[in-house]
């Protein structure tokens, strides 16, 4: 069944990518750098567009667009458009290796994109770590994470989910994670991880229904009592992301926002790896969520060229 696009950022119809090359080029040559048009074009355009105008431009310049982008702005709004220029794997396997690689683990980074990405989207992304670093994704994960947490981690990696619902099982997975959690003293954690990390979403979905009617809990209800930290924090990353990653991501745009101080690695993160992929429905989560639309918390939130980008990103206001 072919789905629909729900990302806001199409592919431009009437597209030349000599000609946006030169808009760039103009764009930031001589004194001064027109960001409004730098914003204007980069955003209207696909990804596998954007990577021709970097071809185009390379051609036609002898120059690299990334550099020379960096050279020109700066701050957030730099950051969000070199995001915006990376192609989607090669964009999730640098973060993978920077939150690995830096100092102290950014294990937020690791939660959002292994539990969020599909099976094949997963192995794609260790094919082109070990290209770009010569590294195993496994083996560099497990060197910087450790227990419960390290061990679902790995088993994500496998990316060897189930497909479909066993009937047959619904209600001894929900039994067995009743048992590893609620009827216990202390929690079994292994049953949660194995469980949560191998059931395909659908499965999980049935599970968390047979759950609530053995326990009387939802099952993120459960997690958060009975588990703490990161391995807490992914097992509630798989669990929405089973529910609906859209829902997952509107929350995590949301939490990104709220408070003082704004989360923008987050931020740029996910509008950038979710523009052309489910924006449309994000939004509609977020608006069914919270008290106010996306658009609105965006534009409260930040501002400048870097407002105006990430508006665009989103696509239109729902409130």
């Amino acid at each position: 069944m072919l789905q629909a696009n729900k990302g806001t950022v199409k592919p431009s119809q009437h597209f030349n990518a000599n000609a946006d090359a030169e808009v760039l080029y103009k764009a930031m040559k001589g004194l001064g750098t027109d960001e409004d048009a730098i914003l204007q074009l980069l955003t209207a355009r696909s990804n596998a567009q954007r990577q021709e105008i970097k071809a185009s431009y390379k051609t036609l310049y002898g120059k690299d667009l990334i550099n020379d982008l960096k050279g020109e702005l700066t701050g957030k709004f730099e950051t969000l458009i070199v995001a915006l220029m990376t192609p989607p794997i090669a964009y999730d396997v640098t973060l993978l290796h920077s939150a690995i690689k830096g100092a102290g683990t950014n294990e937020k980074v690791l939660v959002e994109i292994l539990a969020s990405r599909k099976p094949q989207q997963v192995k794609d992304i260790i094919a082109a770590y070990k290209k770009e670093y010569d590294a195993d994704l496994e083996k560099d994960v497990t060197g910087d994470t450790s227990g419960h947490f390290q061990r679902l981690l790995v088993i994500l990696l496998q990316a060897n989910r189930q497909t479909g619902i066993q009937a047959e099982t619904i209600e001894s997975d929900a039994q067995a994670l009743f048992k590893a959690g609620e009827e216990k003293f202390g929690t079994d954690e292994q049953a949660f991880v194995t469980i949560l990390g191998n059931r395909s979403a659908e499965h999980l979905r049935k599970v968390f229904d047979a759950y609530m009617k053995l326990s009387g809990y939802e099952m993120e209800e459960s997690i958060k009592r009975e588990t703490s930290g990161p391995l807490k924090d992914l097992l509630l990353a798989v669990v929405k992301c089973a529910r609906s990653v859209p829902a997952y991501f509107a929350e995590t745009l949301y939490h990104a926002m709220k408070g003082a101080g704004t989360d923008d690695d987050t931020l740029i993160r996910v509008m950038v790896t979710r523009s052309e992929v489910d924006m449309l429905d994000i939004r509609s989560e977020f608006r069914k969520l919270f008290a106010c639309s996306l658009h609105s918390m965006i534009k409260g939130d930040t501002g400048g060229d870097y407002r105006k980008a990430l508006l665009v990103l989103c696509g239109g206001d729902d409130a």
